[in-house]
């Protein structure tokens, strides 16, 4: 699977309204095929900065940066950011999250 991870800087007056802004991308991109998972988490020590953690089967991540609703979420994104995104890109082994070994809980 390819993991994806961006890290979104926004200005001060959308940082409250960028799950909004978003939204339509976000939704867009969680139905197409090969989608394994799309969250949006925001940070706790800058509220300006936003943090999506995604995951494609290993063909479907070309068709989602060629599809017509990601190009449209881009710009609906462009004006709302401080600077340019930072990503982490990596295709790894495995196709979901696995359990953390050194943080066991008993259910």
């Amino acid at each position: 699977m390819i993991s994806i991870i961006v890290k979104f800087h926004v200005t001060a007056d959308s940082a409250d309204a960028f799950p909004s802004i978003t939204r339509e991308f976000t939704e867009a991109t969680r139905a197409e095929p090969g989608n394994k998972w799309f969250q949006w988490s925001r940070n706790v020590e800058d509220p300006q900065e936003y943090v999506l953690i995604e995951a494609f089967d290993d063909d479907a991540a070309e068709a989602h940066v060629s599809s017509d609703h990601f190009a449209k979420g881009l710009e609906a994104m462009r004006p709302h950011l401080v600077e340019t995104p930072k990503i982490l890109s990596r295709q790894i082994e495995g196709d979901d999250w696995d359990l953390m070994g050194e943080l066991q809980i008993d259910q």
